[in-house]
């Protein structure tokens, strides 16, 4: 390295810790947060007529297209329809996440048919999300050790970002072997059954978190939930003996690619800057990411209102419909100097670039926080 590029390294170290401290300490932006309350008052509703048909077309086009891709014979198109599949499904399954949002009476139905139909047969109840996810969203937990969904990517070595998608690449046959085999043996076995439940049930990438136990109303969705995707689980291993590997193997590939288009996601939905210091709401905004229009492939990736994540920290229950001219309004409230403007992003390849040029930069000191280095 020569001086000019270490003197560089050092440049940006120091206006990157700069700019996390600014953004980490910053205080609530009140005329933005009033404003993002009253231009929305009017679209906070969910309709039903959009999530019933969103979701059900979306999950029949992901499973006759993950059929497509087990019977066709030709290897481009059976290629072609499993990358349908992936792109249907994973829309399907982000459904869980308005799930964790949405009033309880909003859409009556609408949790059980998901799950019916997309959580089960996917190995992905809502169970895994609900009651997880709201506390990505408390006040005083967003950023900390205390957070689920959060880790201090930004600030981590180089390695942890292939490492993060890459895993996702087993989750599908974890949760196979989750649902198939650790679930049941739960029943008999009471130690096992506590440690599936605080490690191997939530949808999280801290790996510091523990579920509490599931009480009350939530607690009898679990029991149906885990019974019915057991069964389902137990039901593909036995497939192999009808129908033999090909089926099941090409059912997980395509599960796997819908982890990894989901992970990806999830890496680009923060900027992970917070070294676990409460942040206010406005901090918690600015660590959060939009990829409005006109970003042409932002609905693939980030589909069911995703792109706009960091609005929908401002606003928890905006239904995902509603999200775009949500954005729209405080745009043109606001304006482009403003607050709100600074958490607009141009794209996933620019997010992912940041966050990996942070991870080169932050490599090369050997300060890095406590909970960065452990992970």
């Amino acid at each position: 390295m020569t001086a000019h590029d270490s003197t560089t390294v050092l440049g940006d170290t120091a206006s990157q810790a700069s700019a996390r401290a600014k953004t980490a300490g910053k205080a609530d932006d009140m005329a933005m947060l009033r404003t993002a309350a009253e231009v929305t008052r009017d679209i906070g509703t969910a309709r039903p007529d959009i999530y019933w048909p969103d979701m059900l077309i979306s999950a029949a086009v992901g499973y006759a297209a993950l059929a497509g891709a087990i019977l066709i014979d030709n290897a481009v198109l059976a290629i072609a329809s499993g990358i349908v599949s992936v792109l249907a499904l994973y829309r399907a399954l982000l459904f869980i996440h308005e799930l964790t949002h949405i009033h309880r009476n909003a859409l009556p139905g609408f949790r059980l048919v998901w799950n019916l139909i997309v959580g089960i047969p996917l190995l992905t109840p809502s169970l895994m999300y609900e009651n997880v996810h709201t506390l990505h969203h408390a006040r005083t937990r967003y950023g900390t050790a205390e957070d689920p969904e959060y880790l201090p990517l930004a600030l981590m070595k180089p390695w942890s970002l292939p490492l993060f998608i890459l895993v996702a690449l087993l989750a599908p046959l974890a949760f196979l072997i989750r649902s198939a085999i650790l679930v049941p043996l739960g029943v008999v076995i009471p130690p096992l059954r506590k440690l599936v439940w605080e490690k191997f049930s939530a949808l999280s990438i801290n790996p510091d978190f523990r579920r509490r136990p599931a009480e009350g109303e939530f607690a009898r969705q679990v029991f149906w939930q885990e019974l019915g995707a057991s069964i389902w689980a137990i039901a593909l291993i036995a497939s192999v003996f009808a129908f033999g590997w090909r089926p099941l193997a090409i059912a997980l590939v395509v599960l796997s690619g819908v982890a990894v288009l989901n992970q990806l996601r999830t890496l680009v939905a923060h900027l992970w800057e917070n070294e676990g210091e409460p942040m206010s709401v406005t901090a918690q905004y600015l660590d959060s990411v939009n990829v409005p229009p006109p970003s042409p492939l932002a609905v693939l990736w980030a589909p069911v209102g995703l792109r706009y994540h960091a609005l929908h920290h401002l606003l928890p229950s905006l239904p995902y419909h509603s999200l775009a001219e949500a954005h729209r309004r405080l745009n043109e409230r606001l304006g482009a100097t403003s607050t709100y403007a600074e958490a607009n992003h141009p794209g996933l390849f620019v997010l992912v670039a940041r966050i990996a040029r942070s991870t080169m930069v932050r490599g090369s000191d050997r300060r890095a926080p406590k909970r960065a280095e452990a992970a």
